[in-house]
């Protein structure tokens, strides 16, 4: 007599293999069987719906999501027209789930019986991805405008203001002062010529293993000796992250930049605090371009702070050149940042809300890091100490 098939059958080397496949997919897969019972939940399921695969078992979608969600009526869809169907950003918020629950939808019937097999996308993922391919674009646009400033401008201001030197001699007092202007106002725009000179330097990133706490000390001790010092800056640190192969200067600009930006903020809150944070994040894995490998970014390195916000208009165009809310800004800092870290392999993002923001950095764990022998690795931590 045959075993009927189900999910208590004994299990066969090729199940096993299958079940292998779904749990390494980085996706939620569940199956749902004809009653609407969950039978099968693999692990990014249980991450996502927070419990485990055997509380899962037997518990139908309406335990977890909202009565009247349309994920409810495509599965229905499903069963009566036997044939799969893709939504995009679903929002399946609830109490039990959590916020920002943004996901893509598909579903598939499965056998005869009235089972189907649902996959999600969490968006916040793949928006980081999307967001990040955006970043380096803009980048790369800065850094042609860049080399074109530099080349057609600072040249014939040189030129403006030798010129505006030579009649200062022979000016008269009021005259001298419109001269003083001109040499004033065209050393401004060299300044900014410079500035933006940093993103068209492609020479190879000179990097290093580094302690990241030791360079966010580093920059916290520089902004509370300066523009900082009347501002709460706290840590909360994991201290078991393996070292980053990066440059020092790079970052210790990254995080001045970051940190700048929360203080001034703060600056008129008087609970205002800015908090430096460090995890281990896994889960988070990119795709290179012109490679078949995913590179995980499980490193995670925050700045917040309880300030305004973040402008939602802005939002999509934060890391962007020009983009500023400062009267005096010149809306570089943010681009830089953005193409320091994806210099590095990595991911720049934000987050914000009234009383809330958070600009989160993702990085790799280095594979020359990881070969390190662990005493040299041990030698260099404590040099960063």
């Amino acid at each position: 007599m045959k075993t009927p098939k189900g999910i208590g059958q004994a299990r066969l080397p090729a199940e096993s293999v299958a079940l292998e496949v779904l749990n390494a997919i980085q996706n939620p897969v569940v199956l749902i069987d004809h009653e609407g019972l969950i039978s099968y939940s693999n692990w990014e399921a249980e991450v996502f719906f927070g419990s485990s695969a055997a509380h899962l078992a037997r518990k139908t979608l309406e335990q977890f999501i909202p009565y009247d969600s349309p994920l409810l009526s495509l599965i229905d869809q499903v069963r009566k027209r036997r044939a799969p169907v893709n939504e995009y950003r679903v929002d399946l918020s609830s109490p039990k789930l959590g916020q920002e629950k943004l996901v893509d939808i598909y579903v598939a019937p499965v056998g005869d019986e009235g089972s189907v097999v649902l996959v999600l996308q969490v968006r916040s993922m793949a928006d980081k991805i999307d967001r990040q391919l955006v970043h380096r674009a803009a980048a790369r646009s800065v850094t042609g405008l860049a080399s074109m400033l530099a080349h057609e401008i600072k040249n014939p201001l040189s030129g403006i203001r030798g010129a505006a030197q030579l009649l200062e001699t022979n000016a008269s007092d009021e005259d001298r002062a419109l001269t003083r202007l001109i040499c004033d106002e065209s050393d401004r725009i060299v300044s900014l010529v410079d500035r933006m000179e940093v993103f068209s330097d492609e020479r190879p990133i000179d990097r290093v293993p580094l302690n990241i706490h030791s360079v966010l000390d580093h920059v916290k001790a520089v902004a509370k000796a300066g523009f900082a010092r009347n501002i709460r800056i706290s840590e909360e640190y994991d201290p078991s992250l393996p070292l980053i192969f990066a440059n020092r200067d790079q970052l210790v600009q990254v995080f001045l930049n970051l940190i700048k930006n929360a203080s001034e903020a703060v600056s008129d809150r008087p609970d205002g605090e800015i908090v430096l944070t460090s995890a281990y994040r896994p889960g988070m894995r990119m795709s290179v371009a012109g490679s078949q490998e995913k590179i995980s970014l499980p490193l995670e390195f925050c700045v917040h702070d309880n300030g305004p916000g973040v402008p939602q208009d802005l939002m999509s165009h934060l890391f962007d050149p020009f983009i500023t809310t400062k009267p005096n800004g010149t809306g570089l800092g943010l681009a830089l940042v953005a193409k320091i870290i994806g210099g590095h392999g990595g991911i720049v993002e934000c987050d914000s809300a009234s009383g809330r923001t958070t600009f989160r950095i993702l990085m790799p764990v280095s594979k020359d890091v990881a070969a390190m022998p662990s005493a040299q690795m041990d030698e260099k931590s404590g040099k960063e100490q």
